[in-house]
């Protein structure tokens, strides 16, 4: 007995009649080549390409990750570009001086976010509010 299996394409369906977000967005996975030297190099050049992306509205969330017993930063990070298609989002991470450096290389995935919340507090007075 074989394990069935799903086309893509029937879960987005899916996902778009059972009222759910269906959004479709493209995950980046960005790892180290060569450790953590040459990815410092390129830090600020990465930051200032990942800002540029958030302005014109492609970046979604994007972020590094902790190594596993969450004591240091091996260089590795994870993008959420919004793109027309796979394509697209390969040539918006190519561009990444991680990327153009050689400082990472990187796997991309598609991705539909169906469920969760997000919420805005705004805060008029100026300052960040202090916890208390």
């Amino acid at each position: 007995m074989s394990e069935p299996t799903m086309a893509w394409r029937d879960l987005v369906e899916y996902s778009e009649t059972h009222d759910l977000l269906a959004k479709r967005l493209f995950v980046v996975f960005s790892n180290p080549t060569n450790g953590l030297g040459p990815v410092l190099e390129n830090l600020d050049p990465h930051v200032e390409h990942q800002t540029r992306l958030e302005l014109d509205g492609t970046m979604f969330a994007a972020g590094p990750f902790a190594s596993d017993d969450e004591q240091q930063w091996n260089g590795e990070g994870m993008f959420i570009y919004r793109a027309e298609s796979l394509a697209a989002a390969r040539k918006i991470a190519e561009s990444d001086p991680m990327h153009t450096s050689g400082a990472r290389s990187f796997t991309i995935r598609s991705w539909m976010l169906n469920e969760g919340t997000f919420s805005v507090q705004l805060f008029y007075s100026g300052g960040k509010p202090r916890i208390v």
